[in-house]
Parts: C-alpha cells; structure tokens; sequence
C-alpha cells in the first residue's frame, strides 16, 4: 500500500484540493473554508481515526465501515462540484424501505459510487445512502486517494474477475475462488443486516462510455431471500476523471433509478440461468440510460431474445 503521510487538519485540506486545482480560484477558496469548517467541527479525534483508517482500509478480503468525517467532506466537495447534477426515479426507492436491495450499476468512472451516495441523498433517499455497501475491486485501496473515496460509505473487497485484471495475479484460480465465496458470503449477511449493495455489473468502468456485458457471476448476491434488485444508469461522470487524467472536473451527472425487481421472480424466469439472468438485468440497466450509452444491450444486439422475453415479463 501506498505510505501514509503525516495528516493534520491543514494536510488533509491541502491533500482534498490537490486534485482540484484545476478550479476557479473562488471556488477552490470556498472549499478550503468549507472544509476547515468540516474537519474544525469533526475535532482532532476525528481526523486522527481517519488517518488510521487511510492506512489500514483494503489491507484484506473483508467488509470496511464508512467514515463519518470522509463522508462530510466528500458531501461538501460534492455540493461544488456537482451543483447541477440530480438523481431520478427515488420514487422507486422509498417504497423498498428496509428490504435487502442490490443496485445494479453502469460503471463510467472509479466516482460513481460517490455520486450515487450523494446525489440519493440529495434526492431524499437518506435511507439508501446511509446503507449503502459498495462491491469494490482492489484498485478501489490502491491509492490514498481512492482509499479516501471508498471510507464515504461502506465496502467489500473482492477479488475482480480474472478476465478483466491482473490485480490478483498472486493468487492461484483457486484462492481467487475462496476469496471471491467469502466476499459474496459476507455481502449476504450485510444483506441480512440491512445494508444495500452497489454492484457495478460489467466488473469494471466502461472506456467508451457503452454499457458492456454484465458478469452473470455478480447473479449470486442476488441468492438470499427477499432481495430485490434495483436498476440504476449513470450519465455524465466519465468527464468528471477523464481516463489517463488526475484532475476532478466539475460536471452534470444524471442518475436514474428504475422500477424494483423481486430477484426471487428474475431467477424463476430465468430457470436460474445466471447468463440470463445478469443479461436480464443488463437490460434493466440499459432501460435507465439514454440510446448511445446502452452498448452491448443496445435494442439492435444480438442474442438477446430470451433475456428481451425475461425483461418484458418482470417489466409488465
């Protein structure tokens, strides 16, 4: 892991805006002060449990809590960056209350589960943003800087699928296998707890802002009982880091919830064919995005027949 440096309040504040340079001045100004206010009323204990929280999250295959000073900073970032960006279809939250939920995600930017967070909560979905659980990779804690962005909720490290990473390439298939039972297991019982999961379904952030096949292994945190799934699409946040850039831009992001699906039903459709089943639910995605970011579940795809067929039922 990347060494800790010593953090202050003037250092953590220094650290924030580092990325944010390319801001106008006023802005840049405006945060500094709303951040010192952050940290100011969070106190030194506060700032110290996040530093020792920077060091130690993402060490291990296991479930990593949020951090409540991460979490306000990253809110008032948020409040200048994204002042213009919305989240639609809460009404389709509200009624799912304390039920076990995954949301399935596009994936355009390693922010999109920071902009879910905020914006739902913006949107008056306080509930889901204070139970959100992210399925998070191991590029998630592989900087301090995403390490900061993964404490502004909660997280699961898993091990990404070998066809797209070669972040576990010290394990053999085997001990990927075992990591990978003990991550789903433990997002069961977050499940069971309350938690809702966030599972970005194509595995990793699309380059071309398409929405890509989705993994049909991510079907199994769907395998506990009662647990519905929620559709979700992202617009826009692939301008906020542009790839091959370190800068934060400020953006217009659009996020859209769709209706609530039994998971129980999608399985019984599908004959528990997980392939179908996650290209179902690709589907569902794609139904919350505009035409030119829906890719491989574009309405021209091909051999997509039955999983059209598995969507048309659950949607009617």
């Amino acid at each position: 892991m990347e060494p800790l440096p010593p953090i202050g309040p003037e250092q953590l504040v220094a650290s924030i805006t580092k990325f944010l340079a390319n801001q106008d001045a006023d802005t840049l100004q405006a945060m500094r002060v709303a951040l010192r206010r952050d940290i100011d009323a969070a106190g030194r204990e506060a700032v110290t449990a996040l530093a020792e929280r920077l060091a130690n999250t993402g060490a291990d295959w296991d479930y990593y809590d949020r951090d409540p000073l991460a979490r306000r900073i990253h809110r008032t970032v948020a409040d200048h960056i994204l002042q213009d960006s919305v989240l639609l279809g809460i009404e389709h939250i509200r009624p799912l209350g304390d039920a076990p939920v995954v949301i399935f995600s596009n994936h355009l930017s390693y922010s999109d589960a920071n902009l879910l967070e905020v914006l739902a909560y913006r949107a008056g979905g306080v509930g889901l943003a204070d139970r959100l659980t992210v399925i998070a990779g191991p590029k998630v804690y592989s900087s301090l800087k995403r390490r900061f962005s993964s404490l502004c909720f909660a997280t699961i490290k898993t091990p990404q699928s070998s066809s797209l990473s070669t972040e576990d390439a010290v394990m053999n298939p085997r001990e990927v296998a075992r990591v990978a039972r003990r991550c789903i297991d433990i997002a069961h019982e977050r499940l069971r707890q309350g938690d809702a999961l966030l599972v970005f379904a194509e595995g990793t952030r699309s380059r071309t802002t398409g929405l890509q096949q989705t993994l049909s292994a991510v079907s199994r945190y769907l395998d506990g009982p009662d647990v519905h799934l929620l559709p979700a699409g992202i617009v826009g946040s692939e301008a906020m880091f542009p790839i091959g850039e370190d800068a934060l831009y400020a953006v217009h992001v659009v996020a859209r919830m769709g209706r609530p699906i039994l998971a129980s039903a999608l399985r019984e459709r599908a004959g528990g064919d997980r392939r179908l089943m996650m290209d179902a639910v690709g589907l569902a995605i794609a139904a919350q995005l505009p035409v030119d970011y829906r890719g491989a579940y574009s309405e021209d795809a091909p051999d997509l027949d039955e999983a059209r067929r598995v969507f048309a039922d659950l949607s009617s």
